[in-house]
C-alpha cells in the first residue's frame, strides 16, 4: 500500500495541512486538527470506531471553504490519550469540549461517521450549544461493525508490532472490508493509523475501547436540534432502518443516500459525500430549523 498514485484533487486537499493542538478533557489529552478561517460557521467532524481524525483529511478542506472545520481524535484513538474505560458519554464530552475550545461564532454542526454518529447525537441531546447533527451510516439498534468485530474477536485484538512501516501498512483493513475503497485514500488513512513504538510500528487505537461503549436508540428521540441521516447504499443502514430513524427523529431529519457507497463512505465515495455535506450545510446556513416532532398539515 505504498507509492499509490492519487488524482490531483486528492493531492491538493491533503496538502492543506490543519492546525494541530491538544486540550484536556476529563483528565485525558485530546488531539484536535483545524481548517478554515475562525470567523466562519463551525463544523465538528467525528470519526468512527478504531479510526482517527485523518480519515477526514481529504473531506475537511472542501468544507473549510465556507466553514471553520475541526476534527478530533476521540480518546483511545489516533493521537489522543487512552482511558481506563470508555463510554459514549466520555466521547460526547470530548466533542463538546472541543467545540467550546474552538470559539465558534455560532453553535456548530456535528458530523459523525458510524460510531461517531452516536457520539454526535449524545453530544447534541438537549444542548443549545449544537446547531445540528448529521450522521453517516450510523446503525440504529445494533453496535457499529467495529464493535461487533471486536466482540466476536474477528478484529481489534491485542496490538501487534511490525518491524517495518510497509509491513504494517499492507495489513491495514477496514471493518467491514470494502473492495471498492480508493487505494490512494486507503494509503493515506493507513499511514495515519500507525505510530512508531519499541521494536517497530503498531496501530494507534486502544483495543479495550469497544468494551463498554454502547449506543441507545433513545438518543434519536432526545435530539432537539436539526438532524440529517446519510445512508450509504451498500452500507449498514438499510432503507428500512433509515425509515425507522426518520420516524424516531420526529419526521424532521432528511435521509440522504450516497449511491454505490460502502459503510466507510469517505474511503470509496468521498466526492459524493462532500457534495452531500456541502448541500446540507448550505441549506442549514440559510433556512429555518424545523423542530423535531413538530406536526405539519
Amino acid at each position: 500500500m505504498t507509492n499509490v498514485d492519487a488524482p490531483q484533487w486528492f493531492s491538493d486537499a491533503v496538502a492543506i495541512k490543519p492546525v494541530e493542538s491538544d486540550i484536556e478533557v476529563l483528565g485525558a489529552s485530546i488531539h484536535v486538527r483545524s481548517w478554515g478561517e475562525e470567523d466562519l460557521p463551525g463544523v465538528v467532524l467525528v470519526h468512527g470506531g478504531a479510526a482517527h481524525s485523518g480519515w477526514w483529511d481529504h473531506v475537511a478542506p472542501f468544507l473549510a471553504r465556507g466553514h471553520r472545520v475541526v476534527a478530533l481524535d476521540l480518546s483511545g484513538h489516533g493521537d489522543s490519550a487512552w482511558r481506563e474505560d470508555y463510554k459514549v458519554e466520555y466521547w460526547s464530552a470530548e466533542v463538546l469540549a472541543v467545540a467550546e475550545a474552538s470559539n465558534f461564532i455560532h453553535p456548530p454542526v456535528l458530523i459523525g461517521h458510524s460510531m461517531g454518529g452516536w457520539v454526535c447525537m449524545d453530544a447534541a441531546k438537549g444542548d443549545a450549544r449544537i446547531a445540528g447533527v448529521a450522521v453517516i451510516d450510523t446503525p440504529l439498534r445494533s453496535p457499529s461493525p467495529e464493535q461487533t468485530a471486536a466482540r466476536d474477536k474477528r478484529a481489534f485484538g491485542p496490538l501487534k508490532v511490525y518491524a517495518a512501516l510497509d509491513e504494517a501498512l499492507v495489513r491495514f483493513r477496514t471493518v467491514p472490508d470494502q473492495a471498492d475503497s480508493l487505494p490512494y485514500v486507503m494509503d493515506h488513512v493507513a499511514r495515519g493509523s500507525v505510530r512508531e513504538v519499541d521494536g517497530g510500528w503498531s496501530w494507534k487505537f486502544d483495543p479495550s475501547m469497544f468494551g463498554s461503549a454502547r449506543p441507545s436508540p433513545e438518543l434519536l428521540r432526545s435530539v432537539r436540534c436539526r438532524a440529517a441521516l446519510f445512508r450509504a447504499e451498500r452500507g449498514m443502514v438499510t432503507q428500512d432502518v433509515a425509515s425507522d430513524m426518520y420516524e424516531m427523529f420526529g419526521r424532521s431529519a432528511p435521509v440522504i443516500e450516497i449511491p454505490l457507497a460502502g459503510h466507510h463512505v469517505m474511503l470509496d465515495q468521498p466526492l459524493p459525500l462532500v457534495s452531500g455535506l456541502l448541500t446540507l450545510l448550505a441549506d442549514w446556513d440559510h433556512s429555518r430549523a424545523q423542530v423535531a416532532g413538530a406536526q405539519h398539515m
